[in-house]
C-alpha cells in the first residue's frame, strides 16, 4: 500500500469512489473533501490529499491537516499536530485488509514529518462508528476526551 499523488488520471477514480450506504454517515464524499483541501490551502492553511494504492491501483483516499485551520469545532490538540482529517476504503475493495494496510501507510507517512514537527498526529469520528473506532484503537489512537464538533477526537503520539 502506498500513497500516490492525485493526478488527472486517477481523479475520476478519487472522485468515484464511496462506501458502502450504511457508511455514508460517517465520511464525507471524496469531491467534497478535495474541494475542502484546496480552500484550506488557498487560505494559507496546510491540507494534502492522496489516493490510496495498492498494487498501483486507487483503492481509497486520505486527507491529512497540519494545525489549526481556526475553526471554533476544532479540538485544542489540532494546534501543530498533524490530523488524519479523511480516510477511507472504497467499498470495492472492503474486507480484504485493505484498510489497515493504508492506516499503517498513512502513519509512515506523518511519521516522516512532511509538514513539520508535532507530538501527535489526532483523528475525530462519528461515536456510533465502533468500526472505525476498532480499527484507531489497533493502531494506538486513544480518546483524549476532546471533540470536535459532534465527534469524538483520538490522538497517537507520534
Amino acid at each position: 500500500m502506498e500513497l500516490c499523488k492525485i493526478t488527472f488520471d486517477n481523479i475520476d477514480d478519487m472522485t468515484s469512489m464511496s462506501v458502502r450506504e450504511d457508511q455514508r454517515n460517517f465520511v464525507a464524499p471524496n469531491v467534497a473533501s478535495l474541494a475542502e483541501a484546496y480552500v484550506t490551502v488557498d487560505n494559507g492553511h496546510a491540507a494534502q490529499a492522496f489516493a490510496l494504492c495498492h498494487e498501483d491501483k486507487p483503492v481509497g483516499f486520505v486527507m491529512f491537516g497540519f494545525g489549526s485551520l481556526d475553526d471554533p469545532d476544532e479540538p485544542p490538540v489540532a494546534a501543530g499536530n498533524y490530523c488524519l482529517w479523511r480516510f477511507m476504503i472504497d467499498q470495492r475493495h472492503q474486507g480484504k485488509g485493505l484498510g489497515k494496510q493504508a492506516m499503517e501507510a498513512c502513519l509512515a507517512y506523518v511519521r516522516a514529518l512532511p509538514l513539520g514537527p508535532a507530538e501527535y498526529v489526532w483523528l475525530s469520528y462519528e461515536p456510533e462508528n465502533e468500526v472505525a473506532r476498532q480499527l484507531y484503537h489497533q493502531f494506538g489512537f486513544e480518546e483524549n476526551g476532546q471533540m470536535c464538533g459532534e465527534e469524538v477526537v483520538a490522538v497517537l503520539k507520534l
